[in-house]
């Protein structure tokens, strides 16, 4: 099965593996006792990061899942909207 974001797969694994190495980073402060704001501000920088990652593979899927699925109509057009839907309620809620 082929995947929205095939084409851009490596540029998504580079992103998640520097996301990798950033929870490292924050491992590695919490560890040596680093001041909590710092750690915070690491959080954040992590977080964000993950949330860009989303609003990529979520892009990539409306633009190819939902719509070759509208496109071709029938129930499983109904049903991408649905998780679509589902999907950027659960980014919204995070």
């Amino acid at each position: 099965m082929t995947v929205g974001y095939s084409d851009n797969k490596k540029a998504v694994l580079q992103r998640l593996g520097r996301i990798e190495g950033q929870v490292r980073g924050l491992t590695r402060m919490v560890e040596r006792d680093a001041y909590c704001i710092d750690v915070l501000t690491q959080v954040s920088a992590v977080t964000r990061a993950l949330q860009a990652v989303a609003l990529e593979l979520l892009g990539t899927h409306l633009e190819y899942c939902v719509s070759d699925a509208i496109t071709a109509g029938g129930p499983d057009a109904a049903g991408k909207v649905a998780e679509a839907r589902a999907a950027i309620e659960r980014l919204v809620r995070s």
